[in-house]
């Protein structure tokens, strides 16, 4: 299937599961976004929010839960982008997102960013001092339209941010593992768990959930972090911060015990900060 028809098969899926996804997310984020996501974005834009005037652009915003954060965050103005119109239009109804700015936007859509683009040029505001995409990369067919556009928008001091499900130990298809034995030094029952990747290089798109029983699966693109990272130096970016995040023992799930906060040493998260080269003075 080709990367236009993939792309619109997985906006059709955010579509149909958006309700799905705005409940299950609720207004103010679940676990993961509580114990791995916001902690996160803390350390790496916090700086960059508090600087006085900050613009935000929040790509693929979902049930808006991020831009209502940058604006909590000190934004001054926050540009709030989806594909999915009906995530768009729950997201516009949740108390917190008064003063955030709603726009379609496909990122795999090279006219929308060029539309973007535009605008910006048009309005000579200088650019956003942050952009961010928070778990949402791995939900779109194509980067390459957005790599190209991101230096065109950010501003000179201004940092891109991204954070995706992690390629090594979850879009990989890794199976998860439990095994169950006896320590030779305790004599005590012990759990252990593992992951087993068997392809990592080359997968193919995949239909999954995102939420347990929504209505319909929708659809992951893995990509390697060389070529995550690569898709964005090849348009001129450098990078200047990286994390894997993990949850703890007291995040423990003690009734699902394959629940994926339950693997503590693998992280289920990588997240990942950008910016534009410095530019060299005489």
């Amino acid at each position: 299937m080709s990367h236009p028809a993939l792309a619109a098969e997985a906006l059709s899926k955010w579509d149909a599961i958006a309700s799905h996804w705005d409940a299950g997310i609720g207004r103010d984020g679940n676990k993961y976004w509580r114990v791995l996501q916001e902690p996160c974005l803390r350390r790496m834009l916090g700086a960059h929010l508090a600087k006085p005037g900050c613009r935000a652009l929040d790509l693929a915003t979902g049930n808006g839960l991020c831009a209502r954060w940058l604006k909590a965050q000190g934004a001054t103005e926050v540009v709030a982008t989806d594909g999915s119109l009906e995530m768009l239009m729950g997201a516009g109804a949740h108390e917190g997102g008064e003063g955030v700015e709603w726009r379609v936007l496909d990122v795999t859509e090279e006219r929308d960013w060029s539309t973007l683009v535009e605008k910006e040029r048009e309005e000579r505001r200088g650019g956003f001092n942050v952009i961010l995409m928070n778990m949402a990369m791995m939900d779109v067919a194509t980067l390459e339209p957005m790599a190209k556009a991101l230096p065109l928008l950010l501003a000179e001091d201004g940092v891109f941010v991204a954070t995706v499900l992690h390629p090594v130990f979850f879009t990989s298809n890794a199976s998860r593992n439990i095994e169950l034995k006896f320590s030779p030094v305790t004599g005590e029952l012990e759990v252990v768990r593992s992951k087993v990747i068997t392809e990592y290089l080359h997968v193919a798109p995949a239909r999954g959930i995102a939420l347990m029983d929504q209505p319909e699966k929708q659809l992951y693109f893995h990509r390697p972090m060389d070529q995550l990272f690569t898709t964005f130096f090849k348009a001129g970016m450098v990078m200047d911060g990286m994390e894997e995040l993990a949850f703890t023992e007291a995040d423990f799930d003690a009734k699902r015990v394959e629940s994926s906060v339950n693997y503590t040493q693998l992280p289920a998260i990588l997240a990942w900060r950008m910016r534009l080269p410095v530019k060299k003075t005489e």
